[in-house]
C-alpha cells in the first residue's frame, strides 16, 4: 500500500486529477503521435497526447493507468528523499562512503598529505580521511580536498582491478579514463579504451568490480547479446544482484 502523500504536482501542470484519493497535477504535451504516452520524473507526471485527441479521453487515459502512475510517482518523490538526505554538508566531521564503508572528514594543517586511516574498534565507527586543510577551510575547499583524494584512489583501484579481470577473460585494455556522468558508470571502446566513473568508488569493491567486469566483456563483445552476459555470468554469477545494487543505492551527490 502506497504512503498516502497530499498531491503530486508537476510545475508546468495544466491538468488536475485525483487517482485513488490523490490529487495529481499533470502536464499535457501536444505531439505528432498515434497514442496517448506517459512518463513519470522528477517533476512529476507528464501525458503526451496527439493534437486531435480531446482532454476528457485524455484524463479517461490517466485514470486508466492510475496505478502504475501513483507507484512511478512514489518511487520518484522516494528516490529524490533518499538523493537530497545523502547530500553531504561539507565540514569537519561530514561523513560519505568509500568502497561501501563510511569516511569523517578531520581537517588537520599539520598534516603532510591527505591520508586514510582506521578509525576506533567499534565495528560502527567510520574510518578518518585526515585532510591538509586549517580548521576555518571553506566547504568548497572541503569537498575539492575529498574529491581529489577520491579521484587518485578512483584511478589506482580501476586499474588494477581491470589488470586482474583483463586475464581472467582473455582481453587488453589500453586506456583508462575516468568520467563524472550523472547516469552512465562505464563504457568501453573496441581500441581498448575504457571509461569509468569515479563516483564508483562510493560502492562496495564488488560493485565495482562488476562494472569493470562489464565494460571489459565488452571488448570481447560490443552489444549485450546471450554472449556477452555469458561472459560476465562466467567471471561474475552474482552480477545480477550487483547490477541491482548499483541501480538501488543511493550515494552522495557532487
Amino acid at each position: 500500500m502506497l504512503p498516502a502523500l497530499a498531491a503530486f504536482r508537476h510545475p508546468r501542470a495544466t491538468r488536475e486529477i485525483v487517482l485513488d484519493g490523490r490529487l495529481v497535477a499533470y502536464e499535457v504535451k501536444r505531439r505528432k503521435r498515434r497514442t496517448i504516452g506517459f512518463s513519470v520524473g522528477a517533476e512529476g507526471l507528464a501525458v503526451s497526447a496527439p493534437k486531435w485527441v480531446p482532454l476528457y479521453e485524455i484524463d479517461q487515459a490517466v485514470q486508466g493507468k492510475s496505478g502504475w502512475i501513483l507507484k512511478k510517482l512514489h518511487e520518484t518523490h522516494e528516490r529524490h528523499r533518499q538523493l537530497e538526505s545523502a547530500r553531504i554538508d561539507w565540514q569537519e566531521g561530514a561523513t560519505f562512503p568509500f568502497l561501501g564503508e563510511s569516511v569523517r572528514v578531520v581537517l588537520d594543517s599539520c598534516q603532510l598529505h591527505t591520508a586514510l586511516e582506521a578509525g576506533s574498534a567499534s565495528a560502527e565507527a567510520a574510518r578518518i580521511l585526515r585532510i591538509k586543510l586549517p580548521p576555518d577551510a571553506t566547504p568548497g575547499q572541503i569537498q575539492l580536498a575529498v574529491q581529489a583524494w577520491l579521484l587518485q584512489q578512483a584511478r589506482q583501484l580501476f586499474s588494477a582491478r581491470l589488470d586482474f579481470f583483463a586475464a581472467q577473460l582473455g582481453v587488453e585494455w589500453r586506456k583508462l579514463s575516468l568520467s563524472s556522468a550523472a547516469t552512465r558508470w562505464g563504457s568501453a571502446s573496441t581500441s581498448g579504451a575504457i571509461r569509468l566513473n569515479w563516483r564508483l568508488v562510493h560502492f562496495s569493491p564488488a560493485v565495482v568490480d562488476y562494472v569493470v567486469v562489464h565494460e571489459l566483456s565488452h571488448l570481447r563483445f560490443m552489444d549485450h547479446s546471450p554472449h556477452f552476459w555469458a561472459t560476465v555470468h562466467g567471471v561474475m554469477p552474482n552480477h545480477a544482484a550487483l547490477r541491482r545494487q548499483l541501480k538501488d543505492e543511493v550515494i552522495p551527490r557532487w
